[in-house]
């Protein structure tokens, strides 16, 4: 069975290839609309489901000074913007049960943090909005065990679920992607991968996360030879200067290639059949 999720105009799972990307973090409605017109405009281009992503509020830093985000009202206003002014669906975290309702009435789809993937009444919240709720899978969850989170936004009444594969603890300060998730966690959904938090070094820097963007686009194609439905990836005019996982984002001038070899591997691997498929 071929599962699928929509978000706004966006459909992940039917056969072509989605992207959500934008910068970490929202650090202004200048920076929003500067990448999501870029990426916007290419992925039109060349046939890609493109999603504008940007976090409003970055609730998880390393260290209690560090900088979270214009906050949910002012962050909502700018992607509200962006969704208006450059005509793409937009996605966002959420942290806690309040915020939900808020969101949901500017969102395509609500994101749940790895960190928060267990976390019932959030899940449960986010899915009452009736938008595309996209689940980060934790780095201390098995793939299996992800299909119980799936599984409470259905229950809730939403059959619009994504979840996305962002590697897996291994020692301190470091992540490993087991490509094999990808395919696991297709039976119960579509799948993401993000290629920019899988380099993540979480808490690497001491005050703040480290990360090896040299090594994004590698296990972005990785992840399109193994079938997964879309990607996620963070992107930013001038990555050493961002706010947010700076070591990680990809340079917004590099994503044109990134995304054309990606798609060059997607589209191979759909002309042949996965396991138990009868490809006319």
């Amino acid at each position: 069975m071929t599962h699928t999720c929509t978000l706004g105009t966006v459909t992940i799972g039917k056969g072509t290839l989605a992207l959500i990307a934008g910068p970490c973090m929202a650090e202004s409605l200048d920076l929003c609309l500067r990448v999501a017109e870029t990426m916007n405009g290419l992925c039109h281009s060349l046939g890609v489901g493109y999603v504008f992503k940007a976090s409003y509020d970055k609730a998880n830093r390393s260290a209690s000074g560090a900088y979270r985000g214009p906050g949910l009202a002012k962050g909502l206003k700018w992607l509200a913007q962006v969704r208006k002014t450059i005509g793409c669906p937009v996605l966002s975290d959420v942290h806690e049960v309040n915020q939900c309702a808020e969101a949901g009435e500017v969102l395509d789809g609500l994101q749940i943090p790895a960190f928060l993937c267990r976390q019932t009444d959030l899940i449960v919240e986010a899915a009452k909005t009736g938008k595309c709720v996209n689940i980060k899978k934790g780095q201390f969850m098995a793939p299996w065990d992800m299909c119980n989170a799936i599984e409470k936004v259905h229950a809730a009444g939403n059959d619009n679920a994504l979840v996305t594969e962002r590697g897996t603890f291994f020692g301190y300060n470091r992540l490993v992607s087991d490509l094999r998730a990808i395919v696991q966690m297709q039976a119960f959904a579509p799948v993401c991968f993000d290629a920019t938090h899988s380099v993540q070094e979480p808490g690497g820097l001491g005050t703040a996360s480290g990360g090896r963007r040299e090594y994004a686009e590698t296990l972005a194609l990785a992840a399109m030879a193994t079938g997964a439905d879309a990607l996620f990836i963070e992107t930013h005019p001038e990555p050493d200067a961002a706010r947010s996982d700076a070591a990680s984002q990809i340079a917004l001038s590099d994503m044109g290639g990134v995304v054309r070899r990606c798609l060059a591997v997607f589209e191979l691997v759909q002309g042949f059949c996965r396991p138990g498929e009868n490809r006319q």
